[in-house]
């Protein structure tokens, strides 16, 4: 069985928003699995079994019970504790394929039990080796018919008669991963109704205390005007702010939508399963603080009944909607109504950013502070805001991903829509130390966390205050068609230091067009600088810079313009206001404007503009200049294709895990395969390797050196030993030897120096000249494979010049991996030299690509230095770590 159902069940949604246990059928459910049969109407069995036939139910039944192993797997779908739904399969005589049957109860059709059911044995199937389902079903069977025609999978009829043979292709595919998206986007949205949009609010804490979280919340619901049914939940009061309070949730006149839980801890598992079998379907834990068997108690509760979790440890939640306006937080206001959605895992980020968007005057759609993230995630909260049909804005603060290639093939969906903003915590060793004790989640590498942002098109910044300013810029003004901005100032040092902060910014200003020069000159006064700065002097009037400003943002040779402005007594004493005359127009300006006024005492606020709209305004000329860069790389990233993922040729898959499982036999525990087993598997995906040898003794190593030593004789020796990773820290490789004497010195020395270690020594040919590159894979215990690139040799911890990319790539990824690392004009011809073999390049990160996802034994692999020339490219040193796989389906739909 695959990882994901062999030592627990898996709960996940149906396509009405109800949760189910997906687990492996045990010998116990036989009894359980007759009456499954023995309820179903005698149609339905006439369609399972082509016949009214009892006694096939009960032989089915019984099979079911089969004890499981790669022949046989049979899954059950429970719904409080009753099965509800069974898929099994059963490997037949022809290879890679597997007889297929589904039954669901009576009364439980329609609801995408069959489907669900489908999609985790396919996943375990393929963890089998099996590649077809095969499944036959009466032609008049139109709904088992259609649940194989809508998996997503490939899948070819043939009719004989009255039966259909139906042939299933288990690829998953990009077509697949999307038809498994989008049920469960159905099912997800269906699931957090309740939760969001609420007819009925409990809250259980809340007390006679004034400084009690429960009775601020049940205060703030009031206040906000929530337009549904609100009760308390206090066993020592009849009523509290005016609320009808109950003494528990079982007592509500009605279960409630949504239960708000702001007890002690160790009530919280309590109020959970009675909320539970009370028929509650969202529930809000504020409670913080919970041990390792509450919180598990409160899961299980949840998990069981059905409900959809928010916390704990949170702020609360909210949704600003007119027609509802329920605001169910203990934050120290009520956020507006917008659109702009916020979703925050810290209650105290999800307190500045609500303050900082209520300063800027940009309204709330929806707010949730998911606190230790049980259930209820970020990439619900991306879900909700595509569909909710009001959110256009979204911000995000998450210190851990629970699945992050769900939330990445998510957010590209999300962020192709509206800009996606978060803050990229835990950049240091101390930040990812402090977020995983926050959170209780694995910390993430830096460079892990930026691929899937860049790779997802999300802006991420450094600080809430940077989100803050480019949140500004993103709901105020249109993106910059580029990256060339104009700098207009009225005082030459402030246009300096915007200048300075734009191209800092990786922002470029391009020298003015002689028509836009001609142009600005006719409307500037005496003494105007047109250049880029264009300084309008302190003598500019009000309709002078308008009409400046109304050109630059008109002319196509100009993407975005920062304005620059200081108080002057010019200005004052003629009455212009200069500020009027930056927000006078928007409504006719093609490009974003980006106002600067040094004397703000605000990091950004956002000013009225006189035809609508609003204008960001600056404090420093670096968050102008940083904000845009956000917008010109959002701009970019729309504009790019998806890209297209490729299969290199000369690939052999299987032949590669064989060899990996062949040598995990003899060393269970994984580890460091020698150069043997290393250049096998390198060869299987026909990555370019140096010829070499392998020697045990020195007369070996002679005879090596005397075969590959090429046209000048020139050798290197490589000690070798079990687990030795860094040969050139432990001073373990002898350079460029000729002749037989040093070949037999430089053995000695080795054999010498490292006594009882090394097992032998790999001989290759002295490299040529080139570009020494590191091309290597990471399996991250959380996000899954990742590809690193860039320089290599042993500068490369020195210089850490390297960019990643999660895995699989596309032709864009790998593009982006080549030019993203300093070194990269080393590879494209700098300073009229020759480029190295790109197509070579691309086509290794491709292969290493490949091989990152389809073996999962594969841990780590360093190709360090890979010999970059223009005539090819040669791998000179590979160390690969093997470790036992553990079957992981990141697609699967499963809740946390």
């Amino acid at each position: 069985m695959t990882g994901d159902l062999s030592s627990s069940a898996i709960h996940a949604l149906l396509a009405d928003g109800t949760t189910v246990r997906v687990r492996a059928v045990e010998p116990e459910d036989r009894d359980q699995l007759h009456r499954l049969y023995a309820q179903m109407s005698p149609e339905n069995l006439r369609m399972r079994f082509f016949a009214v036939s009892p006694r096939s139910a009960a032989l089915a039944a019984d099979h079911a019970c089969t004890p499981s192993g790669p022949g046989h797997r049979a899954l059950a779908a429970e719904l409080q504790g009753r099965i509800i739904g069974l898929a099994e399969y059963d490997a037949c005589d022809e290879r890679g394929s597997a007889e297929l049957a589904v039954a669901v109860a009576d009364g439980q059709h329609h609801r995408g039990v069959g489907t669900l059911l489908v999609e985790h044995l396919a996943s375990a199937a393929r963890a089998d080796g099996i590649t077809l389902f095969l499944a036959d079903a009466l032609s008049e069977n139109a709904e088992v018919l259609r649940l194989f025609s809508d998996l997503g999978l490939r899948v070819t009829r043939r009719t004989d008669g009255p039966e259909t043979r139906c042939t299933i292709a288990l690829d998953q595919d990009d077509a697949y991963l999307r038809a498994v998206e989008e049920r469960g986007r159905t099912a997800d949205l269906a699931s957090m109704e309740p939760l969001f949009r609420p007819r009925s609010v409990a809250v259980v804490g809340a007390g006679r205390r004034p400084g009690s979280v429960g009775r601020a919340v049940l205060r703030h619901l009031r206040t906000s005007g929530f337009t549904g049914r609100l009760f308390a939940v206090n066993p020592h009061a009849h009523a509290l702010l005016g609320v009808p309070s109950y003494p528990a949730v079982a007592a509500l006149p009605f279960p409630p939508d949504l239960v708000v839980v702001a007890t002690p801890a160790t009530a919280v598992p309590t109020v959970a399963e009675e909320a539970g079998e009370a028929g509650v379907h969202a529930m809000v834990v504020l409670s913080a603080g919970l041990d390792p068997v509450q919180a598990q108690a409160l899961l299980t509760a949840c998990r069981t009944h059905g409900i959809r979790l928010v916390g704990p440890n949170c702020l609360g939640v909210a949704n600003t909607d007119p027609a509802l306006r329920m605001d169910a937080t203990f934050a120290a206001g009520h956020p507006r109504p917008g659109t702009a959605g916020i979703g925050v895992q810290s209650g105290g980020v999800g307190i500045g950013l609500l303050e900082g968007l209520a300063r800027l005057g940009i309204g709330v759609s929806t707010f949730a502070s998911l606190g230790d993230k049980y259930d209820v995630s970020g990439n619900d909260m991306l879900q909700w805001w595509e569909n909710d049909g009001t959110t256009d804005l979204a911000l995000l603060h998450l210190e851990s991903f629970g699945n992050p290639r769900a939330f990445s093939r998510t957010a590209r969906r999300v962020t192709r829509r509206m800009p996606l903003l978060t803050v990229d915590a835990g950049r240091t060793d101390a930040g990812r130390r402090a977020a995983a004790s926050h959170s209780a989640a694995a910390a993430t590498g830096t460079l892990t966390r930026q691929a899937l942002f860049i790779q997802a098109g999300i802006t991420a910044t450094r600080s809430v205050g940077e989100l803050l300013e480019a949140a500004a810029l993103f709901h105020a003004q249109p993106l910059p068609a580029g990256t060339r901005v104009a700098v207009v100032t009225n005082a030459g040092g402030a246009g300096v230091l915007a200048a300075d902060a734009c191209v800092e910014a990786g922002l470029v200003l391009p020298a003015l067009t002689s028509d836009l020069v001609g142009d600005l000159l006719a409307v500037l006064p005496d003494g105007a600088a047109v250049g880029n700065p264009v300084d309008v002097t302190a003598a500019v009037a009000e309709d002078e810079l308008g009409a400046c400003l109304d050109r630059l943002t008109a002319h196509r040779g100009v993407d975005a313009v920062v304005v620059a402005l200081v108080p002057t007594a010019v200005a004052a004493a003629t009455g212009d206001d200069l500020v009027r005359a930056v927000t006078r127009g928007p409504a006719a300006r093609r490009s974003p404007v980006a106002l600067v006024r040094l004397e703000q005492d605000a990091s950004v606020r956002l000013l009225p503009a006189a035809e609508g709209g609003e204008i960001p305004s600056y404090a420093q000329p670096h968050a102008a200049a940083r904000a845009l860069a956000h917008a010109a790389r959002r701009t970019a990233w729309l504009a790019r294709p998806p890209g297209t993922r490729r299969t290199p040729e000369g690939i052999d898959p299987p032949r590669a895990r064989a060899v990996a499982d062949q040598w995990l036999t003899g060393h269970p525990d994984g580890g460091w395969p020698g150069p043997r087993t290393c250049a096998e598997l390198l060869g299987c995906y026909g990555i370019p390797q140096s010829p070499w040898a392998w020697a045990e003794t020195e007369d070996d190593a002679v005879r090596a050196a005397e075969h590959l030593g090429g046209s000048d004789g020139r050798v290197v020796l490589k000690a070798h030993w079990p687990g030795l990773v860094h040969k050139s820290e432990q001073h373990a490789v002898r350079l460029d030897l000729l002749g037989e004497a040093q070949v037999r010195s430089a053995y000695q020395d080795l054999r010498t120096r490292f006594e009882g270690l090394m097992t032998g020594v790999v001989v290759q040919p002295l490299a040529e000249r080139g570009t020494e590159l590191l091309a290597g894979i990471v399996q991250d215990q959380v996000f899954g494979p990742l590809i690193i690139f860039g320089l290599g040799g042993t500068a490369t911890e020195v210089f850490a010049d390297r960019a990643a990319r999660l895995a699989p790539l596309t032709d864009l990824d790998v593009h982006d991996l080549i030019a993203s690392p300093r070194c990269a004009p080393l590879l494209f011809g700098a300073s009229g030299a020759d480029p190295v073999d790109l197509d070579g390049l691309e086509q290794l990160l491709h292969r290493l690509s490949g091989m990152a996802e389809n073996v999962p034994q594969l841990a780590e692999a360093d190709l360090n230095p890979v010999l970059a020339t223009p005539g090819g490219l040669t791998v000179l040193d590979a160390r690969l770590r093997l470790l036992p796989p553990r079957p992981h389906d990141p697609y699967l739909r499963r809740l946390r």
